[in-house]
């Protein structure tokens, strides 16, 4: 990849002394809450069924420098509806913490923005950028990239409502023909959001494709925007952090889908700017504690039954094991696992299955079956 190449090359430099690159981070603000030092903040996207509040304070704990929660219906919200207020509770653990709404109807979401202010998140984020069918059909996430006049009369709405600092997160356009992304970083700027979350990606992209970061730069190289812009999209490692960081100078990078149950990741980018170095993988001691931690702060903090939980947690396997070696078969072990103590007892036997993998000769499986297929089949 190319990109990997020019990276290389640049880390390379910095390693023989050329340090001065690598620290051109200042400051950002949302409103009361500040970053600074030589290191760029690093923020967990919202997620759906993923930035719970167990995650979060993973996250946070493991270098997230700010987390945002799942994004939330203003209609449920107003609603009084008891699942989505439980997804608006926040932990002062977990600071600092933006809550996201969305929804398609102005009086809605002003609505919801006032009601919001009750708990008392540091700031409040718009949901722009949801490509879901389902909710761009009612003019709410992504689907009022179709209508920028809207967006900006919305935007506004809630910022004069809310005594609450109030973010966006949007994608560049509909699709590559009407990216319009500077034009709405200066309407919304105008109207008074405190920073803008962009997604490097159209709606038409979906998680497609790469994201298109140039427009980040753009951005970023406009004198007359001042609010911070925090850089989304494809950051799936240390090294690619740091490309897009120094390429194309963001005020703030927000991982998403590559802390999916990776949350190592947030300190292996801090680790990477301030050394040039990769820290080594996690062992599977490290992933079974975190895993174990994981199971603990969801039992502790979500308000859904236990089974439910552990199957939640199924959406993490992946991460948790990814780079190992046998990665599908210690995760097909978890999979069989139906209550909290079942989950555990599976944990605890992981050690041993893989040492079982690894004790079988290199010829048995060209033989019969792999270890994974074994595994699936037994």
């Amino acid at each position: 990849m190319q990109w990997g190449k020019k990276l290389f090359t640049a880390r390379e430099r910095i390693v023989q002394g050329e340090r001065h690159a690598a620290n051109i981070f200042a400051s950002v603000q949302i409103g009361q809450v500040k970053w600074s030092g030589e290191l760029p903040p690093l923020f967990l996207a919202p997620m759906e069924d993923v930035s719970d509040a167990a995650f979060r304070r993973l996250c946070r704990e493991m270098g997230a420098d700010a987390v945002v929660t799942e994004f939330i219906s203003s209609e449920a919200l107003i609603r009084q509806i008891e699942k989505s207020w439980q997804k608006a509770q926040i932990w002062d653990e977990e600071r600092p913490v933006g809550i996201q709404i969305f929804g398609g109807e102005i009086d809605s979401m002003r609505d919801a923005a006032r009601l919001i202010e009750k708990v008392s998140p540091d700031w409040l984020d718009i949901n722009y950028g949801c490509p879901v069918s389902k909710v761009v059909c009612k003019g709410a996430g992504a689907g009022i990239l179709r209508d920028i006049d809207r967006m900006e009369r919305l935007t506004y709405e809630i910022v004069q409502h809310t005594s609450l600092p109030v973010t966006v997160k949007t994608r560049l356009g509909w699709d590559v023909s009407s990216i319009r992304i500077v034009e709405v970083a200066h309407r919304l700027q105008a109207v008074g959001i405190t920073a803008l979350a962009v997604h490097a990606r159209t709606r038409a992209d979906g998680y497609s494709g790469q994201a298109r970061w140039e427009w980040i730069g753009m951005l970023k190289a406009d004198p007359t925007i001042h609010i911070p812009i925090i850089g989304n999209g494809d950051i799936d490692s240390p090294q690619t952090a740091w490309n897009f960081y120094h390429t194309y100078k963001p005020d703030a990078l927000m991982i998403g889908r590559a802390a999916i149950g990776y949350p190592w990741i947030f300190q292996e980018i801090k680790h990477f700017f301030k050394t040039g170095q990769l820290l080594p993988p996690p062992t599977l001691e490290e992933r079974i504690e975190m895993i174990e931690k994981h199971l603990a702060y969801a039992l502790r903090l979500l308000p859904e039954p236990p089974q439910k939980i552990v199957l939640e947690l199924r959406k993490h396997y992946t991460g948790y094991f990814r780079g190992l070696p046998h990665a599908k078969a210690l995760r097909l072990s978890l999979m069989e696992a139906r209550t909290p103590e079942e989950l555990r007892r599976s944990l605890r036997e992981l050690p041993s299955l893989l040492r079982s993998f690894q004790k079988m000769p290199d010829s048995l499986s060209a033989q019969t079956l792999s270890p994974e297929a074994a595994f699936i089949q037994r």
